[in-house]
């Protein structure tokens, strides 16, 4: 699954630099992650690295985007590929 940034968000730009890559980005009124670039890390960490700084725990698996671990490192692969 992608992960989402939920409305909890308060913008305090921990999360944005912590992505491998860059799926996090500065919305309308708090972050956003892009879930065709979002991976959870796989590929890169063991976990999720936007969660692990989050102050406020507002960043959940988003329901819509169900996907493998293998589908994860497919779409880390297409990724770092380009």
């Amino acid at each position: 699954m992608a992960l989402m940034i939920t409305d909890e968000c308060i913008n305090c730009d921990v999360c944005e630099p912590e992505c491998p890559n860059d799926a996090i980005s500065p919305g309308e009124e708090i972050y956003i992650i892009d879930p065709n670039r979002c991976t959870e890390c796989v590929g890169h960490y063991d976990e999720p690295q936007c969660q692990q700084v989050c102050p406020v725990d507002c960043i959940p698996l988003d329901p819509e985007r169900q996907e493998s671990r293998d589908e994860l490192m497919e779409k880390y692969r297409l990724i770092t590929a380009a």
